[in-house]
């Protein structure tokens, strides 16, 4: 079952958007739940992406996307 990697909803109240500013793996990457796998910036303040489960990442974003709270960023199958 694939799990979907998204930008967290709960750790700002104002913008409603995030950029993503680093992928710490690679796209196709075997990652294991709760390795952290990606940074995002909220106004001027870095945030760290933990993976949500275990497998294989697809990333679905590049690096600089401005994504919505809540929107998805990758997969996990």
């Amino acid at each position: 079952m694939a799990v979907d990697v998204k930008i967290p909803t709960d750790l700002w109240e104002e913008d409603a958007e995030a950029a993503i500013t680093n992928w710490l793996v690679s796209d196709g990457a075997n990652v294991s739940e709760g390795q952290l796998i990606a940074e995002i910036m909220v106004e001027k303040v870095q945030y760290e992406i933990r993976s949500p489960g275990a497998g294989t990442i697809q990333i679905g974003l590049p690096v600089e996307t401005v994504v919505a709270k809540g929107g998805s960023i990758a997969t996990i199958s």
